[in-house]
């Protein structure tokens, strides 16, 4: 017995950690991404406002957040494998959740509840995996592949915020198309505008993507009820032309004329087309929803419309009405996209799924079973409790606490609300002040150009810090993190239409961001320096979550109410509380420093 142990304990040890670690932070770092990033811009494909994204995604960080909270119960049951193994099962499960509920009419609620199981399931994978880490290679060995679990980590972020949309992106693109977005306004002061106005100009191919083009851009409707005649007269000329350009193919419908002179809801004109001419078999089925189902505003005609190569450059129309009963200033906006869209995001969760479904099993064979991998016995349990609280405690009892507490909530202050409108910045037409790039564009400026840029800038802002020390370092470190802010109040401004530009200015910012964060990290090293260094740390990062969800959250209100332009103008004021508190920050000088007489 004591013999066949011996042996099985051999085999555990001679397995590679090549074999594992790799893979292992490959599985930790995606489910982050996809959590934080991708669903801001998968969500923003789909229609949903940026208000909301906003809002619902930063309570995704909430999980990262409280890990510290339920980080013991991951060592009192079972072992850091076997919650490495379910979590990577409940991951995969709440990708699949994901891609079946994208299509159903409740989306947004759905996939949100999936995404949340995803980030429990991924902190906690991150608690066990890291503890796990430890617990299998010797002090050498953990100094050795500490480069490449970060290196893997930030591969999955590659693959996640790169690969993965630019995927989505190119389905989109052979499937679907562009998106517009037309704001609706039912304003009391608005005089009834009773002649419609139709562009007669020749609608001419536009560069880029294949994407459909709405005009105008913002309506605004009169609140005061119109006669029935007034109204049967709009929506009479948009069915015949929508007959007469191939739209449709049923008879004129005769509108009711029992009562003519009867008081309904005001009404608006909308026409749209295609940007150019797409391929000869191709047909795009485009329909239009209201953001958040608003009761307000409804479709009289033209809400599905299906355009071809013989009829993507004329104009299609669709009559909006508002309620009667609105009375005070009320918008929306309009969604004008192709049905297609959500099949583009639904095959890349799934193909995600099947990769952690195939990390359950093969870490279930290859994850070595280290004799110190083991749940705390029961009657140990109180003791283990006690301790986690007096770790816990200890940390608020350090010197200037509540200074540190602030210096981690607000050093990220103006990137927190940043990150969280950088995508539907992009995405946004141009005519409601963003880019107007593709997924793929989006995808290629963070999957590749970009990140390279985060990865440089930490590189450099390591070696600096082992050069200078991180006291030395951290306000120009803050002064690279904040700086770049000011290319997206250009970029608002200018609307630049070369993508060069658009890459130069991103990656000079995620640069920043690589500099800016390295000397986050070592601050929060700096300060779990003592006794519970390891869930002082933990408690650090859970400041640093909530200091990118609180501001998150409110972010897209702000864009929503004051623009582009003016947000991000807010963005660079909301920098300078940390460039305050970091005066009063107190570091010693030679820490980070590398000791050279080694």
């Amino acid at each position: 017995m004591i013999i066949k142990k011996t042996i099985k304990d051999k085999k555990e040890k001679t397995k590679s950690p090549w074999a594992w670690i790799p893979t292992l932070y490959f599985a930790e770092g995606l489910p982050y991404v996809i959590v934080i990033t991708v669903s801001v811009i998968m969500y923003k494909r789909l229609g949903v406002s940026n208000s909301d994204i906003a809002l619902y995604t930063s309570w995704l960080y909430l999980p990262w957040v409280i890990k510290p909270l339920w980080s013991p119960f991951v060592d009192i049951f079972k072992t850091k494998r076997f919650w490495i193994i379910i979590m990577q099962l409940l991951i995969g499960a709440g990708l699949a959740g994901v891609a079946l509920t994208i299509p159903v009419p409740d989306f947004f609620q759905f996939t949100l509840a999936f995404f949340w199981l995803i980030a429990f399931s991924s902190a906690t994978h991150d608690i066990a995996a890291d503890g796990f880490y430890m617990l299998s290679l010797s002090e050498s060995k953990q100094s050795f592949f500490v480069g490449i679990r970060s290196t893997f980590y930030r591969i999955a972020m590659i693959a996640g915020q790169g690969l993965l949309v630019i995927l989505a992106g190119y389905i989109e693109s052979t499937l679907s198309l562009s998106p517009a977005e037309v704001k609706i306004i039912a304003k009391p002061e608005k005089f009834f505008e009773n002649t419609i106005k139709v562009d007669s100009s020749k609608i001419i191919p536009l560069e880029g993507s294949l994407r459909i083009i709405a005009k105008p851009s913002v309506i605004e409707i009169s609140t005061h009820p119109q006669t029935r005649e007034t109204v049967n007269f709009f929506l009479s000329f948009a069915q015949k032309f929508n007959i007469i350009n191939g739209f449709s193919k049923e008879n004129l419908i005769i509108p009711d004329t029992s009562n003519i002179k009867e008081l309904v809801g005001n009404v608006g004109l909308i026409s749209f087309h295609l940007s150019k001419k797409p391929d000869e078999d191709k047909n795009y089925i485009v329909t239009l929803n209201f953001e958040n189902n608003s009761s307000g505003f409804s479709i009289l005609t033209g809400k599905t419309i299906t355009f071809n190569s013989k009829n993507w450059n004329k104009p299609a129309y669709a009559v909006i009405q508002i309620d009667p009963l609105i009375q005070n200033k009320y918008e929306t906006i309009l969604k004008i996209q192709s049905e297609k869209i959500p099949v583009a995001w639904i095959i890349p969760f799934i193909l995600i799924a099947i990769l952690y479904f195939i990390f359950f099993i093969y870490h279930n064979f290859i994850l070595p079973k280290p004799t110190d991998d083991k749940s705390i016995l029961q009657e140990k349990r109180s003791t283990v409790i006690k301790e986690f609280f007096r770790a816990f405690f200890r940390f608020f009892e350090k010197e200037k606490i509540l200074l540190i507490i602030g210096f981690l909530l607000l050093y990220r202050l103006g990137e927190a609300q940043l990150v969280k409108l950088v995508s539907p910045f992009m995405l946004d037409s141009r005519e409601s002040g963003g880019l107007g790039l593709s997924t793929s564009d989006v995808g290629l400026i963070y999957g590749t150009i970009g990140m390279i840029a985060l990865i440089t800038g930490g590189i450099l802002g390591g070696f600096l810090i082992s050069k200078k020390g991180l006291k030395s370092m951290l306000m120009p470190m803050l002064i690279a993190l904040n700086l770049p802010d000011l290319l997206y109040v250009y970029l608002s401004y200018v609307q630049p239409t070369n993508l060069w530009i658009i890459y130069t200015c991103v990656s000079i910012e995620q640069f920043g961001y690589g500099l800016g964060f390295t000397a986050y990290m070592m601050f929060m090293i700096y300060i779990s320096e003592g006794e519970y260094k390891t869930s002082h740390y933990a408690i650090s990062t859970g400041f640093m979550a909530l200091g990118m969800m609180i501001p998150g959250m409110f972010s897209g209100m702000i864009q929503e109410a004051f623009g582009y332009r003016h947000f991000f103008i807010w963005v660079c004021i909301a920098t300078i509380p940390s460039f305050i508190l970091a005066k009063y920050i107190k570091i010693n000088p030679s820490f980070g420093k590398r000791d050279n007489t080694l």
